[in-house]
């Protein structure tokens, strides 16, 4: 199985240098839980950073090339992580995301115009993602979940703009 670990990338060697690398605490659970694995990394493109165009084929070609994208959505999701979000979609490629409660991105007791949400996610973060875990340790689960549903693809956004006009009688 080839897996994209999609998520927070240091910015510059500043940053790099005191980064905690989730990453590699990621690899290990999975790897504990998975068999014949092999990761893709966004991480490894730092040498042609500069290259914009560079930076974003060599991470669409990964997202390409893998059976599933895990996104760590432990902290605020930036926007290259949204970006590999709809990038996975146009491949049609399953999204687990880590998206613990009371995390940025998922509140508990949210209320929005006097009405409480008990466990409000960030719409595009649920809209976009297959399965959402609060762990990383779940993903096996979170992968025999996946194999039992159809995987969303760039229609989901189709799908929410015919759900919202009938929702809120829009033309």
């Amino acid at each position: 199985m080839k897996i994209y670990l999609a998520g927070n990338v240091p910015k510059g060697d500043k940053e790099a240098k005191s980064n905690i690398n989730w990453r590699k605490k990621y690899i290990e659970i999975i790897s504990q839980n998975i068999n014949d694995i092999e990761f893709f990394d966004p991480n490894v493109f730092y040498s042609i950073e500069r290259d914009s165009k560079a930076v974003l084929g060599a991470d669409s070609l990964s997202i390409k090339k893998s059976d599933l994208v895990v996104i760590n959505g432990e902290e605020q999701l930036g926007a290259g992580t949204s970006m590999e979000f709809v990038i996975a979609k146009y491949f049609k490629k399953p999204v687990v995301t880590v998206l613990p409660k009371d995390s940025f991105h998922r509140r508990s007791n949210l209320f929005y115009n006097g009405k409480e949400i008990t466990d409000w996610i960030h719409p595009f973060v649920g809209s976009f993602s297959d399965v959402i875990i609060e762990n990383i340790s779940e993903i096996k689960t979170a992968i025999s979940k996946i194999e039992k549903q159809k995987i969303k693809g760039l229609s989901t956004i189709d799908e929410a703009i015919e759900y919202a006009k009938d929702f809120l009688k829009l033309e």
